[in-house]
């Protein structure tokens, strides 16, 4: 398979980069503003209810391992842009609607713009992926999800600060509207890409649960993608066992009060910041196996420090460690993805492995207080170091094999 022509030396000058970058940045404003305005908007509506302030979770996390399947699917017989800018065109579409129910007194309609924006996402989500192989010579790809995760780690900085700033300053009317307005600037800037290959549009080749098995045969039969599920999974045990559970390091293991979380939150989401500008550095002298065996590495010594540590300090150094070498394990997988994956099965692969990853962590979340009363903090905090280590292990099996993309 060939990409179109190589990119320029600089990445920047790149078409296709920047379009998706300047998408990217437009949805991130829509998603800090939506997710900080309705968090504080429900807590001010219900009293600090938590069976309502969850609910937020459960519409934002529960279509990404229902619809992600099924979502890479349609991914892989749409054509990719189309399928983008009619995502982030139905998403303002729905973000203004509720913006007409809250107005006429129905606030309880904000729970769908969360739950709206998630379910499009599974389908938007896959069809980038297809860009990125469709548009970037295969030793830029790396450096190009580098790019990505960069403007990730930016918004993990300033998200949380603009997206409360707006509400507190204008309301929960003025802030659905600016969601809406982020959505259709993404929209605009996604019609600058190059256009979509007619051959991407296979809607009428195959049954559909045909397509969806061929995905899973797919990943089974291919060994780094087959170790890569078993990464997911584990790693999504991994995440789910401390998930709920930082406010309680900061409580239990530091004798601080809960507010001090958001430091923690801000160190790390620094150093991912600082982190994927080095990976953007080093993305093509490193497979992206390695890179991802190395991230799993230093989450599995940095998630086990800071079960351990009693010193704000110490915690503070390893939470910015973990940070540093988050962009590794993100960047790693997306190029391992691309680069193995032929171009007509990204979506399919993506939805195989995603629900693997969203599966593990909610069942885990779901169980974690359990497990905190039954074990201790120290021991759940061990035992998600132990499962990272066991990813780690996983990757470096096959660390050893030639960088190549799939024919």
């Amino acid at each position: 398979m060939s990409n179109s022509s190589p990119a320029p030396a600089n990445i920047f000058q790149n078409r296709f980069i920047q379009a998706i970058m300047a998408s990217a940045i437009f949805l991130q404003l829509g998603i800090w503003v939506r997710n900080f305005a309705i968090l504080l908007f429900v807590m001010e509506r219900t009293n600090n209810n938590p069976f309502a302030v969850s609910l937020i979770s459960v519409a934002e996390f529960a279509p990404i391992f229902l619809f992600s399947i099924i979502g890479g699917t349609f991914a892989d017989r749409w054509r990719p842009k189309r399928t983008m800018i009619w995502c982030d065109l139905l998403s303002a579409l729905s973000v203004f609607i509720v913006l007409l129910t809250i107005i006429f007194g129905r606030w309880q309609a904000v729970f769908f713009v969360t739950l709206i924006s998630a379910i499009l996402s599974q389908f938007s989500q896959p069809s980038a992926m297809k860009l990125f192989k469709a548009h970037l010579p295969i030793e830029s790809i790396q450096a190009g999800m580098a790019m990505f995760q960069t403007i990730m780690a930016i918004f993990m900085i300033i998200g949380p600060v603009l997206g409360t700033m707006v509400y507190q300053r204008m309301g929960i009317s003025f802030s659905v509207g600016a969601m809406g307005l982020a959505f259709l600037l993404s929209a605009s800037s996604l019609a600058f890409l190059p256009p979509d290959k007619r051959t991407a549009d296979r809607g009428a080749d195959k049954k559909f649960w045909h397509e969806l098995a061929e995905g899973f045969s797919y990943v089974w039969h291919n060994k780094v993608l087959k170790t890569l599920g078993g990464t997911f999974f584990v790693c999504g045990l991994a995440v789910g066992v401390i998930q709920p559970l930082g406010i309680f390091i900061v409580v239990e293991r530091l004798g601080l009060p809960k507010e001090n979380l958001q430091w923690l939150m801000m160190v790390n989401g620094a150093a991912m910041l600082i982190g994927g500008g080095l990976v953007a550095g080093v993305a093509k002298k490193i497979l992206p196996q390695m890179l991802l065996a190395v991230g799993l590495l230093v989450s599995a010594i940095s998630v086990a420090g800071i079960g351990l540590s009693t010193s704000l300090i110490l915690t503070l150094a390893l939470q910015f460690l973990s940070g540093l070498f988050f962009p590794c394990i993100q960047i790693g997988i997306n190029t391992l993805i691309l680069q193995r994956t032929e171009e007509i099965m990204i979506g399919r692969v993506n939805g195989v492995l995603t629900p693997l990853f969203m599966g593990a962590m909610a069942s885990m979340m779901a169980m974690a207080g359990w497990l905190k009363v039954k074990l201790s903090l120290v021991a759940m905090y061990e035992l998600s170091g132990a499962l990272f280590f066991a990813g780690m292990l996983l990757m470096a099996a096959i660390s050893g094999e030639n960088k190549k993309a799939a024919d």
